[in-house]
């Protein structure tokens, strides 16, 4: 059993459409209608009757709505009574943070926000890679922030109501390429329709997305020679001579002063990205609440 599935079942008990009780969840449609069947499966129980348009309950769904109800309310309650009176916890803060900005951004951010609001302890859930994971674990509550990049171009889906953010600075996109003896790109993105050897992000990743639908369509054709999640892996096989590569500029200091990595396109292919912090409107935590206030200063 999993809190998220009773929150999924009275979604989809509130509205009676699959598709706007996903929406509402954030997930795709096919994500929440197998997280409806793991329900039904652990209940061992059909709670939903597919067969009719609209859906709608069966008469062991329309039980189940109240104790699920209930069943939400006791343990949302419970876990705020916990945070609130162990001391631990109290001052717990848990982040979901896209991997480059966890060590590029984070630590220092984190110190300004500790002097502040502190003293803190800070939990930090891994990146998984996959945008919709990252925005999860924001809406099923396991964070209570999640920091990463934005853009307008790709839209984190977060209803205003429920979901709010601060700017918390900004981070330029960069093409790089190892060098050669010269100190020259070793390769080099040009105008017209001379390919290149494109060091790629998986499409579910948050720079996939980004740089496939804002400069995807002008770029000369590219022979895609890898593909990964990671900023750090894609730097890591751009200085290694594999191909070309967008890097966050903060990520690759050293290797850019060093020369080790090298612009390998004019500027106007950079792409200038938000660092943002989300957090539930809903989050009453205390701590969670101070550390908020401490942001203006912060930011």
């Amino acid at each position: 059993m999993e809190i998220k599935w009773l929150e999924d079942f009275l979604a989809l008990a509130s509205t009676l459409n699959f598709s706007k009780a996903a929406d509402e969840r954030h997930v795709t449609q096919s994500a929440f209608s197998r997280r409806i069947r793991q329900l039904e499966a652990w209940l061992g129980a059909t709670l939903v009757d597919r067969a009719t348009y609209p859906s709608r309950l069966t008469e062991a769904g329309s039980k189940f709505v109240p104790v699920a109800q209930e069943t939400l309310k006791q343990l949302y309650q419970a876990r705020r009574n916990l945070q609130q009176e162990e001391g631990s916890d109290a001052r717990t803060i848990k982040l979901t943070a896209l991997h480059t900005l966890s060590f590029t951004f984070f630590p220092a951010w984190m110190t300004r926000v500790n002097a502040r609001s502190g003293p803190l302890f800070s939990r930090l859930r891994p990146d998984s890679g996959s945008m919709e994971e990252n925005l999860n674990s924001l809406v099923d509550g396991e964070c209570d922030f999640l920091l990463t990049y934005a853009h307008t171009q790709v839209p984190h889906l977060l209803d205003p109501q429920a979901f709010e953010h601060r700017v918390l600075g900004h981070e330029r996109i960069i093409p790089v390429s190892a060098a050669n003896e010269a100190g020259e790109p070793l390769h080099r993105l040009e105008g017209g329709t001379k390919p290149f050897p494109h060091l790629s992000y998986e499409k579910s990743s948050f720079f996939g997305q980004l740089l496939d639908d804002l400069i995807g369509r002008e770029l000369p054709p590219a022979q895609r020679v890898h593909e990964g999640s990671m900023s750090v892996g894609l730097k890591a096989m751009a200085e290694s001579g594999w191909g070309i590569a967008w890097v966050p500029e903060s990520l690759m200091t050293d290797e850019l002063a060093n020369g080790s990595l090298v612009r390998a396109a004019d500027p106007r292919w950079d792409v200038s990205v938000e660092i943002r912090l989300y957090r539930a409107k809903e989050n009453r935590r205390p701590i969670v609440g101070r550390v908020w206030q401490s942001l203006e200063a912060v930011a």
